[in-house]
């Protein structure tokens, strides 16, 4: 079959493909090996009699849907009318079944899109990892075909990002708060963009922090993410491509190159000499405002405190409380010592760094940067030392975190080789420069794309 959604749809005009076919194949890659773990459920039974009824009226004359009646994950913090939906924890998993689709999925099946399952992620979204001990971890599948090791999927959006690695949905549905849509696609190959925020409805997700929280989705391209950006923020992208020798990006040192390993940092280098050959400009800035990082997120931050206020009354409950991963319940508690006069003070001096980092990057068209600075770690060590599980989940929430913090936007793309482990090239911008930042992303891949 094609490499994307969109090449799928062009097959389905074309009458070389059937929406039944393709979730047929959807189901198939689904119940591979490689895919184990990454639905927590499924909803294959539907999907097969919704496509089938998609392609019958479309044999009757009717035009496709713009989805066509291809398969789409949803990522188990957004509620599907009859399914109950858990954030991939225990404490919910008895909860009511959803009576409808939350806007952002309600949207999506009216575009014509077939829903495939709920998908495995992070307890209540709290992580980059994408461990999880309820369900099990999805191994990143990637990874696996590429050295045979056992690695992390990325989170929170583990099992979004492993069905469309797998091929067992067209792209996935996710939430990116610190970087869980970005940091999965890094590590497996695939494009994550996560758009300004108030763009996408949130309301029919459980949320982790109100403020940072972003619905968007996974996808094989950029091409599939502008269009699947245009039916979650029902809105049309307005692409205005330039060329590359038209382009100045800013290049963040030292903080967003920091300790990189070898892949990435090789690959990182060969995609800027790439777009430099080109007539890229690539300028070198400090970005003074990012020091005050550290201190907007000493307490634990926004999601610290917004989260504490949607689980205080269940973490004050013992039976309930010990149904939580302690690796999530932890992070959650860190909010109780927030005050309220400490969440005031923590949004005013968020809107004044906004401004000092929107005045800083006044001029560039971007920021370039590895999504992550290393491939997807093993799995066994962090299942194994919580010391080393904090700090691999903050190593890779570093460099995609600070673009929520901003209320910004990002984009990630695969820059490695063929035989080279997944490894994320991230350009990002601030709020609502969104098609500008879709339109340089096309480019950035064609480019990439067409390297020998």
């Amino acid at each position: 079959m094609t490499k994307d959604l969109s090449g799928a749809l062009q097959q389905l005009q074309e009458g070389r493909l059937s929406a039944a076919e393709a979730a047929q194949e959807n189901l198939r890659q689904a119940r591979s090996e490689s895919c184990r773990g990454a639905y927590v459920r499924e909803f294959f039974e539907q999907a097969l009699g919704s496509a089938a009824a998609i392609d019958a009226t479309a044999q009757l004359g009717a035009p496709r849907p713009r989805l066509g009646g291809l398969g789409i994950s949803i990522k188990d913090l957004f509620d599907v009318a009859g399914a109950v939906s858990s954030a991939g924890s225990r404490v919910l998993s008895q909860s009511p079944a959803a009576l409808h689709d939350c806007p952002a999925v309600s949207r999506l099946r009216q575009a014509g899109a077939v829903l495939t399952g709920h998908t495995n992620m992070s307890e209540f979204a709290f992580s980059g990892v994408g461990i999880n001990p309820h369900h099990g971890t999805p191994l990143n599948p990637v990874t696996l075909a590429l050295d045979g090791q056992a690695r992390i999927p990325g989170g929170s959006s583990s099992g979004a990002a492993v069905t469309v690695a797998t091929g067992a949905a067209w792209a996935a549905l996710g939430s990116d708060t610190g970087g869980s849509i970005r940091i999965p696609a890094a590590l497996q190959g695939l494009v994550g963009f996560k758009n300004t925020a108030r763009l996408t409805p949130a309301q029919g997700c459980i949320p982790l922090s109100t403020t940072l929280d972003t619905v968007c989705a996974l996808s094989l391209s950029v091409r599939d993410a502008i269009l699947l950006h245009e039916v979650l923020a029902a809105r049309q992208v307005q692409l205005r491509p330039r060329p590359l020798k038209a382009m100045r990006l800013a290049m963040v040192k030292p903080l967003f190159q920091d300790g990189l390993d070898e892949t990435v940092g090789r690959a990182f280098e060969r995609s800027l000499s790439s777009l430099r050959a080109a007539g890229c400009s690539i300028e070198d800035i400090e970005l003074a405002p990012l020091s005050q990082v550290p201190a907007l997120q000493a307490q634990g931050g926004f999601a610290a405190a917004e989260s504490w206020a949607w689980h205080r009354q269940r973490l004050q409950t013992a039976e309930l409380a010990q149904q939580y991963d302690p690796r999530v319940s932890a992070r959650i508690r860190r909010g109780e010592a927030i005050s309220a006069a400490d969440y005031i003070d923590l949004q005013r001096l968020r809107r004044s760094w906004i401004a000092e980092m929107e005045a800083a990057l006044a001029g560039f068209d971007a920021v370039i940067s590895p999504t992550v600075p290393v491939v997807a770690p093993l799995l066994a060590p962090l299942l194994a030392s919580d010391e080393q599980f904090f700090a691999t989940n903050a190593l890779l929430l570093r460099n995609p975190s600070v673009v929520n913090l901003l209320d910004g936007c990002a984009i990630s793309l695969p820059c490695q080789q063929e035989g080279e482990l997944p490894v994320g090239l991230m350009l990002w911008s601030t709020a609502a420069q969104d098609d500008p930042l879709l339109s340089l992303a096309l480019q950035i891949e064609q480019h990439l794309n067409a390297r020998p």
